[in-house]
């Protein structure tokens, strides 16, 4: 039993003849005959009856295309990701990121990598920094994009950009009447912010005690979104990364740029063992893409880190 009888089995199983299946096959119709009789000799069933000239099959036969079938459907599959990793290194792309991206940003670089690579599978997960350095580091994810607080031991880091806070309130507030927010205007307001470990929250903290404010923080959360959800709701007002408050504004939220500009900063996460594949390479294109066209926003990336 081998390839080329099997191939032949098939083909005419599913065409009904074997002229058809020779030209499908673009080879003599007695070749396939042969082809056909020599894998009933070797099985030790017959595959097809004989009726009239024409070839119908045999209950055996009918069992066996099951088999025969579903293996085919295999090489198939096989051929397909040898496709995707001869023209993109990989058939498939894990990605993990931080919510502050994974909810804007990503998502357009999906968009724009799949209009290139429409056959590529992409697997997106969303979770905390530490989270996303864990997923790469442990090897089920390929890119992974993290705040600058995260531990870069075990990884390799690559600096993405620096996204300047802005400020967030909800309407009515009197804040609201001032078109930049600067250290001065926040004394006695209360305020919603990050979590102490987060380090774009010191340097927030830096800059307004360098002008002496001393913040007062009513609720803290890990999350920007939490943020801008809270601020829309009324339990104050607070800074956030600018590419969570997409579709705030149309709610009602308020949002102001804040000076002297401070960042949030990011950093591109990669496994240190592994050499970035074409696939790779290609979205983190893409990602750059896609923070460039941020810089068509109200509040841009400062532009550092290209690759």
């Amino acid at each position: 039993m081998n390839y080329r009888q099997l191939e032949a089995f098939r083909t005419v199983m599913i065409t009904g003849s074997t002229v058809r299946a020779a030209e499908l096959m673009r080879v003599t119709q007695p070749a396939v005959s042969r082809n056909i009789s020599e894998l009933e000799a070797s099985l030790g069933f017959s595959l097809f009856d004989r009726v009239h000239g024409r070839l119908a099959p045999t209950p055996e036969g009918q069992l066996f295309f099951r088999e025969v079938d579903v293996s085919f459907r295999g090489l198939d599959h096989l051929r397909s990701a040898a496709a995707g990793i001869r023209d993109y290194g990989s058939g498939a792309l894990r990605v993990a990121s931080l919510a502050a991206m994974g909810a804007s940003l990503v998502p357009e670089a999906i968009a724009r990598f799949l209009g290139k690579n429409d056959k590529i599978r992409i697997t997106l997960q969303v979770a905390s920094s530490s989270t996303v350095r864990n997923l790469v580091a442990e090897g089920g994810f390929d890119i992974g994009l993290a705040a600058d607080e995260v531990d870069l031991s075990g990884v390799d880091g690559q600096y993405f950009g620096g996204f300047p806070a802005v400020f967030v309130m909800p309407q009515g507030h009197p804040l609201g009447a001032l078109d930049v927010i600067r250290p001065e205007d926040l004394k006695g307001e209360c305020l919603i912010g990050l979590a102490p470990e987060d380090r774009a929250r010191h340097r927030i903290d830096a800059v307004l005690s360098d002008h002496g404010v001393t913040p007062n923080y009513v609720v803290e959360t890990p999350g920007s979104a939490t943020i801008c959800a809270l601020a829309l709701a009324g339990a104050g007002v607070g800074f956030v990364n600018p590419l969570t408050v997409q579709g705030y504004a149309e709610r009602g939220l308020v949002i102001k740029p804040f000076l002297p500009a401070t960042d949030f900063r990011s950093y591109l996460l990669f496994r240190p063992d592994v050499q970035k594949s074409t696939l790779v390479r290609g979205f983190i294109a893409a990602l750059f893409d896609a923070r460039t066209n941020a810089a068509g926003s109200a509040f841009a990336p400062d532009g550092r880190g290209d690759h």
